[in-house]
């Protein structure tokens, strides 16, 4: 197994750092609501769901980044891709020190968990660990395929020697 490249570290503490500013604003809509200080109650209640929902999902990718989970890389992926929209939308509502912090964020994680060093870590060295895993599983296939290739409906047979339909 190969070492830990750096755009891995990079992307994983951006996400999770985008995850920590969601929970951190849920936790401040929850208690603003919950202080009776919302100006809509049912709205902040959603926001405060989404918003811990949310963040914890992208403590949960960064965590996967680190641990080479494949199954991280996308929902990172998606999670910045939806977070330039609402960095431009903030931007346009002249909340530059929220808007420059969290489109540099989404910019920067995006460039990290795309580049090559990454996908090579996540993708392929997982995909050599996994044939290596399987090596053992197909010997024991290749037993279960000869027994079936004295079958009369040629089930067993592989697709080059079954013939075509013309």
């Amino acid at each position: 197994m190969s070492k830990r490249p750096f755009t891995v570290h990079a992307a994983a503490a951006l996400e999770a750092a985008e995850g920590l500013a969601a929970v951190g604003f849920g936790v401040f809509t929850g208690v603003e609501t919950a202080a009776g200080a919302a100006v809509d109650p049912v709205s902040a209640i959603g926001v405060t769901v989404l918003a811990l929902a949310g963040g914890l999902g992208m403590l949960a990718c960064a965590r996967g980044l680190l641990r080479a989970d494949q199954w991280s890389r996308a929902p990172t992926v998606l999670t910045q891709l939806f977070a330039l929209p609402v960095a431009w939308s903030l931007w346009q509502s002249d909340r530059p020190a929220v808007a420059v912090p969290m489109g540099l964020a989404a910019v920067l994680a995006l460039v990290a968990v795309l580049s090559p060093p990454s996908t090579a870590w996540l993708v392929v060295d997982r995909e050599d660990a996994a044939e290596e895993d399987e090596d053992g599983a197909e010997e024991d296939a290749d037993g279960a395929e000869e027994d079936a290739d004295g079958a009369e409906d040629g089930a067993g047979t592989s697709a080059a020697e079954r013939p075509t339909k013309r």
